[in-house]
């Protein structure tokens, strides 16, 4: 008979080793996925994993690694905040949303002015600020009502892709646009770009993340909130008894993740972006969810996650135009590294026996 017993303290091994276990175990799937389509596994995988970073066009896809990249570890350094406090912010998309609504709000209000050192700050500081405020909405109703933040930040992704159809079609909508839906393209305006070299795919979201990254591992590793966030997460009643404030670290988890997560949206839709559009979120703030796990709620970790997840999207690309590939099949390939995470993280806490059960 086969039982999973638990351990006693969690295995560091299988914490570690179950990233790249998973990630084996997506690879594997994927190339059955793929030959049940009618295409080469080996190709497929070759096409997405190597084409893009050693490929003969690699000069094109690697500035593309930063552009996919740099929004992915800037929200999902801000969940992983929440995440290991316990605190289940689902709805970073949104937040994404209005962050970017807010800083590109600023910048078109100022077109045509030529002040690049007024507006691009006005535009970063409206940007965080928005998301801030869109995760406090759930982080209130948590802490006054205790309501589920799960389920609130969710339902307000779709409020936020609702405003976003809105102001693509109304308050934002370029005048000069020839009645297409759709704002004035901010990259094309110096002034509120936030591009610094698009040859190399640098841009002022790629510089958030790093800063990001660095301040995180500072928090986690040596900061005394940083230990109050893990603690509230392991043992929260010991955090309690302790001294530590359940809804100030709701706050505060949920408050930074909801402004990197409009830092993000801003630095996009000022740059690779460039326009306020109905279809503009692409789901960062779904799949930064996998990045935070994958990454193992780690700064570093979360860095080469975000980075393999990049990959994943440019070498999807590459696969659907060369290979004819569905997109819902990249999708679903994409969907399968967190399923394996989630399947091979029981073996962090349980062990596998194989014989017959004790009797009592």
């Amino acid at each position: 008979m086969i039982a999973l017993e638990k351990r006693p303290q969690p295995s560091q091994v299988w914490s570690l080793a179950s990233p790249v276990v998973a990630v084996v175990l997506t690879m594997i799937a994927g190339a059955g996925l793929f030959a049940a389509l009618g295409q080469d596994p080996v190709a497929a995988l070759i096409k997405i994993f190597w084409e893009p970073v050693f490929g003969p066009y690699n000069f094109f896809y690697l500035p593309q690694l930063l552009i996919k990249g740099a929004p992915l570890v800037a929200i999902a350094l801000g969940l992983s905040l929440g995440f290991k406090a316990g605190i289940w912010n689902i709805g970073a998309e949104g937040q994404y949303i209005i962050g970017a609504l807010c800083g590109a709000g600023v910048g078109l209000a100022f077109y045509p002015m030529e002040a690049r050192w007024l507006i691009l700050p006005l535009m970063l500081v409206a940007g965080a600020l928005g998301g801030f405020v869109w995760a406090m909405i759930p982080g209130l109703l948590r802490v006054k009502f205790n309501t589920n933040e799960i389920l609130v930040s969710l339902m307000l992704v779709y409020v936020a892709e609702q405003l976003m159809a809105s102001m693509a079609l109304g308050l934002m909508k370029n005048p000069e646009g020839m009645g297409f839906p759709g704002s004035r393209n901010l990259s094309q305006y110096e002034s509120a770009s936030t591009w610094i070299d698009r040859s190399y795919g640098m841009h002022w979201g790629v510089v958030i993340a790093l800063i990001a990254v660095c301040f995180a591992y500072i928090l986690f590793s040596r900061h005394i909130l940083g230990f109050q966030i893990k603690l509230a997460g392991q043992a929260p009643r010991a955090a309690a008894f302790s001294g530590v404030s359940p809804a100030r670290l709701i706050l505060f988890c949920l408050g930074t993740s909801g402004a990197l997560a409009g830092l993000a949206g801003l630095t996009e839709v000022a740059g690779p972006s460039g326009l306020v559009s109905i279809d503009f979120n692409v789901g960062y703030g779904f799949t930064a969810i996998i990045v935070a796990f994958l990454g193992r709620l780690h700064p570093i970790g979360i860095l080469l996650a975000g980075t393999l997840m990049a990959i994943t999207y440019i070498g999807g690309d590459v696969a659907q135009s060369s290979l004819g590939l569905p997109a819902a099949a990249i999708q679903v390939f994409q969907g399968m590294l967190l399923f394996f995470l989630l399947a091979v993280d029981v073996l962090t806490n349980y062990r596998v026996r194989i014989g017959e059960r004790k009797v009592a």
